[in-house]
């Protein structure tokens, strides 16, 4: 229960991070949105850490520990995050989302070979609709369509056109660079699918605490390992250049990305990653949701991302719900019941 209530509300941080992130890429680049983000990541993680008592628990871990959560860090936050500004600057956050969704497919595909978890019929079927949402939210219009509120302003326009008033210019169209974009949407579905597979070889236990303390280990690696970019000459002044509205946006990106990991780290501490993974696909929506509002003009909506943002959900919901849950609430022909209770482990 603890470890799905953690999952949710990493979901909803997550989601409000993606949306900053869309603001700040329309000004910045991505390597001011690096160089923001993982100082503020570190930061949070150390006052949280030295505010709940557990900064002994970093000392705690084993060479081997801090082994792995170091490449969890790397993988997740150097990796995953890069890939990830790269793909919402190209195509925009809804676009990626149903894409990144594969991270999930990699996650529990990780979690079934070496952490031992069953593969059950209703994985299975999750796993066929995670697959698909993507195929069908990625299909190119054939037309160019515009945004719903670029298409109002159109609409207003050519009223204003018609009644003798000046007309307004209508919003610029947003173009997604469709290559670009499902390229990098895909690598890092891979860096954000394979790091909760270290976390959770290393945090196994019950003690929330020790996710924080794993959390500032991975982070502190990730800082390190994203810091050596600044060598470069110019690399640095390039970040220092960012435009006011650019860092806003970053900032506020950087902490929420923050909060979602520390709260992800807490979750697996306590959680298998079959159970929190694809709780935290329920950011799909409210991404969704968030981008409605904030960043209409900047996204690609059409039936078809939302078929396919509805597909991954049901997919994923599919992959996270336990048999035994569908088997007590929903009124099933026994033949089915005994199909959905088969098991199967990786050998």
């Amino acid at each position: 229960m603890l470890g799905g209530l953690l999952a949710l509300c990493s979901a909803a941080t997550m989601a409000y991070n993606n949306v900053c992130a869309r603001r700040g890429v329309l000004t910045g680049t991505v390597g001011q949105a690096m160089a923001i983000s993982m100082p503020i990541g570190v930061l949070i993680f150390l006052i949280t850490t030295l505010a709940i008592g557990a900064m002994n628990l970093v000392f705690e871990f084993s060479t081997t520990s801090i082994l792995w959560l170091s490449v969890a860090g790397i993988i997740h936050f150097v990796w995953g995050r890069y890939c990830n500004y790269r793909a919402v600057k190209a195509i925009g956050t809804v676009l990626a989302a149903p894409i990144q969704q594969l991270n999930l497919v990699v996650a529990l595909g990780l979690a079934i070979i070496f952490l031992g978890e069953a593969v059950t019929p209703l994985k299975v079927f999750g796993f066929i609709l995670v697959m698909g949402g993507p195929a069908l939210a990625i299909r190119k219009p054939k037309a160019k369509n515009l945004p719903i509120s670029s298409a109002a302003d159109v609409e207003q326009a050519a009223i204003k056109v018609a009644t003798g008033g000046t007309p307004i210019q209508p919003a610029p169209v947003f173009e997604p660079k469709y290559a670009e974009g499902i390229t990098f949407s895909l690598l890092s579905a891979t860096g954000y699918g394979v790091s909760p597979l270290f976390i959770r070889m290393t945090l196994d236990s019950d003690n929330v605490s020790m996710g924080v303390a794993g959390g500032l280990v991975s982070y502190t690696a990730a800082a390190f390992v994203s810091s050596l970019v600044y060598l470069r000459p110019g690399q640095f002044n390039h970040a220092l250049s960012v435009g006011r509205e650019a860092a806003k946006w970053f900032t506020l990106s950087g902490i929420f990305v923050c909060l979602a990991q520390m709260l992800r780290y807490m979750a697996l501490s306590v959680a298998p990653v079959t159970v929190v993974a694809p709780i935290q696909r329920l950011s799909l929506v409210m991404r969704l949701v968030l981008s409605w509002f904030m960043n209409r003009e900047h996204e690609v909506f059409s039936v078809w991302v939302f078929a396919g943002i509805f597909l991954s959900l049901i997919g994923a919901i599919a992959l996270a719900i336990n048999t035994q849950v569908v088997i007590d609430n929903v009124p099933l022909p026994a033949v089915l019941i005994e199909i959905i209770k088969w098991q199967w482990w990786w050998q």
